[in-house]
């Protein structure tokens, strides 16, 4: 069964009549990878007392796995969707497996999940459970031949995004495996993440490509842990085969286990996969299968939030009321008050829970007189929430019982002065729900910044078969809480924030409207964190920040609203104090960002120079359009350069810089840009008109 066609490569799904279920994929010649029944099955699953086929470390090859026979498979399709189900069991342990392909019509992407029922006799104890695997993921192509694009990530150092050579020194190194018995490799190179900082360490998605030829891109779709493998198999005429796997929460890196009774079921976590001819291309494709995963888009609106550079968590009235002022005559659209507004102590960090508006910082008319300023400046007004934790000094951690926290052993795991809440606990859900619903009934808030600074390690074992399961539990009741608020409040505007961009993932994103890229307060370490964030957020969410400030040069102004300008504007600095020159330089940037929220929402990004390693003098990322695209430059080295960049055919101009402008850019026909740059550091957003790209 195909279940897609792009160029000539394709993807279909093998129901053999004796064997388990795979996905098989063409190479880049058209042919069939690998023999009539692939050598790696779609699902995998280890369970105490079954565990491997063959030895090894990885979570393929697995005994349940491979016992696995085809029942049958239905098909049915709705509102731009096609949903493959395939019916698998296990004679040995009586599991009854349901893969979910979800595929996008007209596209080259599918979702997929994987249940898995217990018909048996006896307790089953899982250890892993694959939402999806894939043998020769870009086709007929030697491992030798594949290279992996992968993301590290940390607090203030997001998207740094390096390509690997699979067959490098590092990785899946040529083995002789049919010299040895003909058996697979035993090893893996992984990709985990733990906690509930689900891009905390390493991003939850990435590209494998053939060495100029097709690409696959793929994601997790988890707001907690979750392991992405890659490891070597050999099929039945001794060729290896790159295999992908995708998992949420394991064993082995997450302390889960899952016991499964006779009757009961456990649902895996969601993943994604999108294909195309390069890996630009593939990344373009993921941008739109994101898109379809979205549920409630709308046009994305310019955020003023006074946190970065600006107020930094110490907001009062008299700080806010020129702010608000600076920030509706500069046009954005919603204002956020962020962190601090409800503490009257000064030190909030381990006080927070309550969520009440502080008296002391709002003396005259309480925080009701800032929120009706917000208003009648035209703007949405906005509150910074940190709802999963309660800090120690916080009268809410007397007031809950034990059984509202995350706990190991009876004692509530605590992280630099917070106690995380067990969003499974009634009581919390139902202090939550009243803090917002009181916010948004008493202040008319339209917009909350959602953020989540500490993490709790592998979970709780409260009411859990193992701590890896109490925390994949806890991260479901946050979707569940999240998607009742949104239920009760569907205007609400939500972002999503965990130190910066310490939980992008597509679970939560799938719900809210943007993704903070990152703390970072350097705005010349910002540009690879912008260009990077493009890699997987779409550019309507990914929320780049913007902080211009008084004491700035033209030149640091118009830089720092590039980088901005990458995705969506995230507007914040002392814009109050600026001379009318300089906040004509911000007005300008905000008037592109409106400008272009349409065209945003329809684009897909592009890196003229590849993806930028973090010290790179120059970065360059670009948002392709229908009829025109917009192309950020930055340039990080001391002296003057010149470069040429491969961009769509069409006229080029500056659509952003300052008034004298010591850029020069030119195109003979629809050749290369080149441009000609002065000493730095300098940014502009360039602007390519055309016709008929998607």
């Amino acid at each position: 069964m195909t279940l897609w066609t792009r160029d000539q490569d394709e993807l279909a799904l093998v129901l053999p009549a004796d064997a388990p279920a795979a996905l098989a994929t063409t190479g880049t010649a058209g042919t069939t990878g690998g023999p009539a029944t692939p050598a790696q099955p779609l699902v995998e699953i280890l369970a105490v007392g079954q565990g491997r086929a063959s030895a090894n470390t990885r979570n393929t090859a697995t005994a349940v796995g491979a016992r696995l026979r085809v029942l049958g498979h239905d098909v049915t399709s709705t509102d731009g969707w096609t949903t493959v189900r395939v019916f698998q069991s296990d004679a040995v342990t009586g599991l009854h497996v349901t893969s979910h392909l979800r595929v996008r019509v007209d596209g080259a992407s599918l979702r997929s999940w994987t249940t898995v029922r217990n018909d048996g006799a006896e307790p089953v104890a899982l250890q892993a459970v694959s939402s999806l695997v894939i043998g020769r993921p870009v086709g007929a192509v030697p491992v030798a031949g594949t290279l992996s694009l992968e993301g590290h990530s940390e607090w203030v150092g997001e998207n740094r995004w390096a390509w690997t050579r699979l067959s490098g020194q590092d990785g899946l190194v040529g083995l002789d495996l049919p010299a040895h018995q003909h058996q697979d490799a035993r090893g893996s190179r992984s990709l985990v993440s733990t906690g509930t900082w689900s891009s905390g360490t390493r991003n939850p998605t990435g590209v494998l490509r053939a060495e100029d030829g097709p690409a696959l891109a793929w994601q997790v779709e988890h707001n907690g842990a979750w392991r992405a493998e890659l490891g070597v198999r050999l099929d039945t005429a001794d060729e290896e085969v790159l295999v992908l796997g995708l998992f949420g929460p394991t064993d082995d890196d997450h302390a889960w286990t899952r016991v499964l009774a006779p009757g009961e079921s456990f649902e895996s976590v969601q993943v994604s996969l999108a294909a195309a001819g390069d890996w630009q291309d593939a990344l373009a494709e993921m941008t739109r299968h994101r898109r379809a995963l979205r549920r409630n888009p709308r046009r994305p609106a310019v955020v003023f939030n006074d946190y970065m550079n600006t107020l930094m968590g110490d907001p009062t009235t008299a700080k806010l009321l020129p702010l608000v002022d600076a920030a509706a005559r500069t046009g954005a659209e919603l204002f956020c008050i962020d962190a601090g507004w409800y503490d009257d102590g000064g030190d909030w960090w381990d006080s927070v829970g309550l969520w009440e508006p502080s008296a002391s910082r709002f003396p005259d008319g309480g925080l009701r007189t800032v929120v009706d300023a917000i208003r009648a400046g035209g703007m949405v007004p906005g509150l910074w929430l940190e709802p999963e934790v309660v800090g120690v000094r916080s009268p809410l951690a007397e007031r809950l019982p034990d059984e509202a926290f995350l706990q190991r052993g009876g004692v509530r795991i605590t992280e630099h002065g917070r106690h995380l809440l067990d969003l499974r606990h009634r009581d919390v859900v139902k202090h939550l729900d009243e803090v917002v619903d009181r916010l948004v009934e008493d202040f008319g808030v339209g917009y909350f910044k959602l953020d989540y600074n500490v993490t709790p390690g592998a979970g709780t074992d409260l009411d859990a078969d193992s701590p890896g399961d109490g925390l994949l539990q806890q991260n479901r009741a946050h979707l569940d809480w999240i998607d009742g608020v949104l239920a009760r409040h569907p205007d609400l505007v939500i972002e999503n924030c965990a130190s910066g961009a310490m939980r992008a993932d597509y679970a939560l994103l799938s719900r809210l409207d943007l993704q903070s890229t990152s703390d970072q307060q350097n705005p010349l370490l910002y540009p690879p964190i912008a260009a990077g964030a493009l890699v997987g957020i779409v550019p309507e969410q990914a929320a780049n920040w913007a902080y211009p400030q008084p004491d700035m040069t033209d030149e640091e102004i118009v830089f720092t609203l590039c980088t901005g300008l990458t995705g969506r504007l995230y507007l914040s600095g002392r814009l109050h104090e600026m001379t009318p020159e300089q906040a004509a330089l911000v007005v300008g940037g905000v008037d592109l960002a409106k400008e272009w929220a349409e065209r945003l929402t329809g684009s897909v990004p592009f890196w003229p120079l590849g993806l930028p390693a973090w010290s790179a003098p120059l970065v360059a990322a670009g948002l392709r359009g229908a009829d025109e695209s917009l192309v950020v430059v930055w340039w990080r080295g001391a002296e003057a350069t010149e470069l040429d960049l491969d961009l769509p055919a069409g006229g080029v101009d500056i659509a952003y810089g300052p008034p004298d402008d010591g850029w020069h850019v030119t195109r003979a026909a629809d050749g290369p840009v080149h441009l000609r740059i002065p000493s730095g550091p300098q940014a502009r957003v360039l602007r390519v008109r055309h016709t008929g790209l998607a």
